[in-house]
């Protein structure tokens, strides 16, 4: 077996060089664990940004995959198989959504809201009602449709973007009205926004969105991609708050690892995009499908949704006494459930930070410029999540010394929606 230096060597070489990863070649993994080609162990509290839900390996997703494998993986959508139309069932009736389309990423799930919200209106003859209102620090994707509603402009430096998109402050609903008008096909809106800084909403923020644009005619588009699925320990993002959207995008720890993208609508926009105005190839395949299915059970049999209340309440608790320990190095602690974010001081930078926390051993991402991000697999323990943050202590504590390469002082590049 190659080791982790030939291997990276290789990769050097090969891989287009888009990326930046972690310089080492994950070879296995097991719940809350990640082991290297060396056999050098990793805990894993990012879970390939919030993807793999049910953590790795885990017995019960890896028999229905090799199971369906076996069975039927693809046939297309000039054909329906058993195990999507299920999962339509179960994830509609989860939600309170009337209709599933099936994609294999967040990416594509936001594109097929962009659409979905101007062909709606096209249909019915407004022509002119075709812009979107998204938010500064959003992330939804980065084909062209999602990247021209992400609301963070060095995303789109030398791509441009589609046009009419306006984006306004998140949080702030005078700016939102002050957007509106009867051109305005739809607001996109993450329940919290994960990749621009785990930024939670105001409270009442979501429900004057969809009042408003109850008032003005237009739809009510949720990104939950990061936010679905029990990461907030509730199973939508935006459950318990007192709306519900005309559409959502789902994706991420739906498949548990396996690529697979939803939107889910309701009766209203059903006739939005008829036969031939949009699809996806690979959506909708029945082994995505199996495994989607497979997650859901797992999330319920083993009270995962109830458990990322309960663990992210603890791990918020252990992040507000990290900030309150070395206030130098750490400004203040966010988030919810499993979705967390530990915000550093102005000049600090989570990029050069992330390798100092990697030498302990702990594996997390950045959000933003300045925040370490927290989105574990839902099964992690407290254990877990308390040699996480005793990783991220001594990071801080060597920072807060005077222990500052120029790495972690230096602008950080964007986050990458998986």
């Amino acid at each position: 077996m190659p080791s982790n230096t030939e291997l990276l060597a290789v990769a050097k070489r090969r891989l287009y060089a888009n990326y930046k990863p972690a310089p080492f070649v994950v070879a296995r993994g097991k719940g809350c664990e990640l082991f290297d080609l060396d056999d050098e162990r990793w805990l894993d509290l990012c879970a390939g940004v919030a993807v793999s839900s049910v953590g790795h390996a885990h017995p019960a997703l890896s028999r229905v995959i090799a199971e369906q494998a076996a069975t039927l993986m693809h046939t297309s959508n000039y054909f329906y198989n058993e195990p999507n139309i299920l999962l339509a069932v179960e994830l509609t009736r989860r939600t309170g959504m009337d209709r599933a389309f099936f994609c294999n990423s967040g990416t594509e799930a936001c594109e097929a809201l962009l659409k979905l919200a101007r062909h709606h209106f096209y249909g019915l003859g407004d022509k002119g009602r075709n812009r979107i209102i998204a938010f500064h620090n959003a992330f939804h994707g980065r084909t062209m449709g999602a990247l021209s509603m992400t609301g963070t402009p060095k995303y789109r430096e030398g791509f441009g973007d589609l046009g009419g998109v306006t984006h306004v402050t998140y949080g702030k609903i005078d700016e939102v009205k002050k957007a509106m008008g009867k051109d305005v096909a739809a607001v996109i809106v993450e329940p919290l926004q994960g990749e621009g800084g785990v930024f939670p909403p105001p409270t009442g923020f979501l429900k004057a969105l969809r009042t408003l644009c109850d008032e003005n005619g237009a739809l009510l588009l949720l990104d939950e991609v990061q936010t679905g699925l029990g990461r907030l320990g509730r199973f939508l993002g935006s459950d318990g708050l007192g709306i519900q959207a005309d559409a959502i995008a789902l994706a991420k720890g739906l498949g548990g690892g396996f690529p697979i993208g939803a939107m889910l609508t309701s009766e209203k926009v059903a006739g939005a995009l008829p036969p031939g105005t949009h699809g996806s190839t690979f959506g909708g395949n029945a082994l995505a499908s199996a495994a989607a299915l497979a997650v859901l059970k797992i999330i319920d049999d083993e009270k995962l949704v109830e458990g990322a209340k309960t663990k992210g309440e603890a791990l918020g608790k252990m992040l507000d006494e990290l900030c309150a320990e070395i206030p130098e190095v750490c400004e203040c602690a966010r988030g919810e459930g499993l979705l967390r974010g530990l915000v550093l001081r102005d000049g600090y930078v989570a990029r050069g930070v992330l390798p100092i926390v990697q030498e302990n051993g702990v594996l997390l991402t950045a959000a933003g410029d300045r925040v370490l991000r927290f989105s574990p697999p839902l099964v992690v323990t407290i254990a877990e999540l308390e040699e996480g943050v005793r990783a991220v202590r001594i990071a801080c504590e060597q920072l807060a010394s005077g222990d500052r390469s120029s790495e972690t002082m230096t602008a950080a590049k964007p986050a990458i929606r998986s």
